[in-house]
């Protein structure tokens, strides 16, 4: 990769390329923070460790994409939204779900809020984490 990445965001991604999906926990209050940061958004501390997330979490609520352009760079990860996830260690997160789409969006609204978990993709050179409905 051309660009140097900060040892947070490279250990990050460097963890996702090893099949795991980590955040860091503040040693001081215990918040977690994921994606991770270098500093606690809870308490100002700079004492964090690493730790594997469960991958599991609530869609707390979405809303559908617009088409902006004809260039459609999310094509193979469709159906999608955009929305809130709180994951299981505490944070609520703005993530894109797949699995939900024109038909059956009133279904998901209704049971709000509804399983999903994280899974890794592959990118363009990178890996990253979106959110995947749970099976029912």
């Amino acid at each position: 990769m051309g660009v140097k990445l900060e040892r947070v965001v490279k250990t990050y991604y460097d963890n996702l390329e090893e099949g795991k999906i980590t955040g860091r926990k503040c040693l001081e209050c215990g918040a977690v923070e994921w994606p991770p940061v270098l500093v606690c958004n809870t308490c100002g501390c700079a004492d964090m460790e690493w730790i594997e997330m469960s991958g599991k979490g609530k869609l707390l609520q979405f809303v559908m994409p617009a088409t902006i352009t004809k260039k459609d760079e999310m094509k193979d990860i469709k159906p999608y939204v955009f929305g809130v996830v709180e994951v299981e260690e505490g944070p609520a997160v703005n993530a894109m779900v797949r699995g939900i789409n024109k038909k059956n969006r009133e279904e998901i609204l209704a049971k709000l809020p509804v399983d999903v978990h994280m899974t890794i993709i592959p990118r363009d050179g990178y890996s990253t984490v979106i959110f995947d409905l749970d099976e029912e």
